[in-house]
């Protein structure tokens, strides 16, 4: 188990965390060209130009692009990432290919359907120049941009820098396939969004299940409703957010693959986008001519926006077509000029697929996956429950039951050591669940796996020992009854902060403050139930020896009937308040 553990750390510090992409294998980022490291800062201007060798050119005339220093004194740069687009369509894919004139810095990528189209760095080092060649393809568009996204460290990048624009020769008439005229910015809508015909006339998502956007301001809502006649859906989406609402449509409960509508606070005003994601990446950006009659509200923290789109776009890879069913996903995080972070909780899935054209129902859904879930209940089980009342029967048990025995061993021993052995079991198969859900370590988790990975190899060693225990008259006994009171004791505490921890992961987030309340609650209960029989003890002690020549001096051990009758009535109190506490949490995380 250390092994496995240490195996653990490594992988997540070496393996798992490599999303800056210092080889410069950066497909993920053709679409909008925006690096896969979170927070960033670009400082402007940008102290980098790119320049062309041609304004014009013709199909098969070649043209020399050169990323350079623009400053007297040279910065350097570490990564990059260069296309040519459509001038008119700077969203669209990128048209042509490249040719390397320095393979030791530079390496070619597909960003689109060509190979070839991206060219980007091989290694993180430090450049202060870089060239490359790019061809026309056959039937290329009227004017051509060139686009740069350049890296300089880790978090100081800049984002498609917009470079020269050349023409093809004797472009003096209209491109044969039109731009589109620009979209005017989506006007703000006048009043806020209702619920009124959830299930009825509109399908509609929410989070707190029935709750109104119109006047709930923490309500999370998506709803939409068919034009049959028109072959369109409409689409509401409002909540409290800081920087963006989305909602994917997606055939699994995972991330990848999945087709993705945001809206984006944006300097007082919203942006609303199409996207499409291939995995746990940032989403790329789709054709966005797609959506129609956008508009959006800003109030109060709340972010509304609604638009429309055609329940099929042939042309579109990667979207989606509205009537097949899917699962809804409901996401909201933070943004910076304009570009998302990651959200701060987990994803709202619905229950079940949806057909997105189908009959309008009010869908049910959740925040925490089924094997969190899980692994929150099986865990919560052992530390509250059985761990707790294994503690409680060992330490205060002993001499209640002192003749009674099952299958040869005393009655105290034998519930012990069964609850604890199941303990143990029930801990290594809720360990694993989570890894099992993420497929690897959690980067976002904190100190809760660390501490979880503590308390299973604590687990196991008690479990170890228990069985290498010596006889009760060996002189190594009081050896083993040290350790396994110290090592008993270290991963109790160390369970105990894990689930105060554990309540507050983004993946279950059960509500606070009431959850580590009922926690510091049940915490108080168990060591009340302690102290209450210490005293108990204590007593009988202090009565048994001040009986004089009427018992052996073992005596005070064989308590009487009905100081003995109390510890069993306390006893049974104790199991039906854990009981409580459990099923309290129990409760919680299956209608979470």
């Amino acid at each position: 188990m250390w092994r496995s553990c240490f195996l653990v750390a490594v992988l997540t510090g070496s393996v798992f965390p490599v999303s800056g992409f210092s080889n410069g294998k950066v497909t993920a980022a053709c679409g909008d060209m925006m690096p896969r490291h979170g927070d960033f800062h670009s400082p402007a201007p940008p102290p980098f130009s790119i320049t062309v060798d041609t304004a014009s050119f013709t199909p098969g005339e070649n043209i020399t692009v050169t990323l350079q220093e623009a400053s007297s004194t040279p910065p350097y740069f570490r990564g990059f990432l260069i296309e040519a687009r459509d001038a008119g369509k700077p969203d669209s894919l990128a048209v042509g290919s490249f040719l390397l004139t320095d393979p030791q810095e530079s390496q070619l990528l597909q960003c689109g359907h060509t190979q070839g189209s991206g060219v980007s760095h091989r290694r993180d080092s430090k450049k202060t120049r870089i060239q490359a060649v790019w061809e026309p393809p056959n039937n290329p568009p009227q004017k051509v941009q060139f686009l740069v996204t350049v890296l300089r460290d880790y978090n100081v990048f800049w984002v498609k820098m917009e470079g020269p624009v050349v023409s093809l020769h004797g472009a003096t008439a209209a491109p044969s396939t039109p731009a589109p005229p620009p979209t005017s910015s989506p006007p703000p809508l006048s009043e806020p969004f209702s619920s009124v015909g959830c299930g009825l006339s509109k399908s509609c998502l929410r989070d707190p299940v029935g709750c109104h956007p119109e006047s709930d301001p923490a309500c999370f809502f998506l709803s939409f409703v068919t034009d049959q006649q028109g072959g369109s859906v409409t689409f509401e989406l409002s909540g409290p957010a800081e920087g963006y609402l989305a909602f994917a449509l997606s055939l699994d409960k995972w991330m990848g693959n999945d087709d993705v509508y945001m809206c984006v606070s944006d300097g007082g005003s919203v942006t609303i986008s199409a996207a499409y994601v291939s995995g746990r990446t940032y989403p790329e950006p789709a054709i966005q001519q797609d959506l129609w009659g956008r508009a959006w509200r800003l109030a109060d923290g709340l972010i509304q926006c609604r638009f429309q789109r055609k329940i099929i776009l042939p042309h579109a890879d990667g979207r989606f077509n509205l009537s097949q069913s899917y699962f809804l996903f409901l996401a909201n995080g933070r943004s910076q000029q304009g570009f998302i972070h990651r959200h701060d909780r987990q994803p709202l899935i619905s229950s079940n697929q949806k057909e997105i054209t189908g009959p309008p129902e009010d869908l049910g859904g959740s925040r925490s996956p089924l094997l969190i879930k899980i692994h929150g209940v099986l865990m919560l089980t052992v530390w509250m429950w059985m761990v707790s009342t294994a503690i409680f029967i060992a330490r205060h048990y002993k001499n209640v039951w002192p003749e009674k025995t099952l299958l040869g061993q005393k009655l105290w021993f034998q519930l012990h050591r069964t609850i604890m052995v199941l303990a143990v079991l029930l801990t290594a198969v809720a360990f694993t669940l989570p890894f099992i859900y993420r497929m690897g370590w959690s980067k976002h988790a904190g100190s809760h796996p660390y501490i979880g990975c503590t308390v299973m190899v604590l687990s196991l060693i008690q479990l170890i020992m228990g069985a290498l225990r010596p006889a009760p008259d060996s002189p190594r006994r009081i050896i083993f009854n040290w350790m396994h009171l110290v090592t008993g004791t270290a991963g109790q505490v160390l369970a105990v902060a894990c689930v105060f921890l554990g309540v507050s992961q983004q993946a279950l987030l059960l509500p606070s403050p009431s959850s580590p309340a009922v926690l510091a609650a049940w915490l108080l209960w168990t060591l009340l139930a302690h102290l209450l029989l210490h005293i108990h003890d204590s007593t009988l002690r202090r009565e048994g020896s001040d009986r004089e020549n009427i018992c052996s001096p073992q005596s005070w051990r064989q308590q009487p009937e009905e100081k003995s009758n109390v510890k069993k009535m306390v006893f049974v109190v104790f199991l039906l308040g854990n009981t409580a506490f459990l099923a309290a949490f129990i409760t919680t995380i299956a209608n979470n």
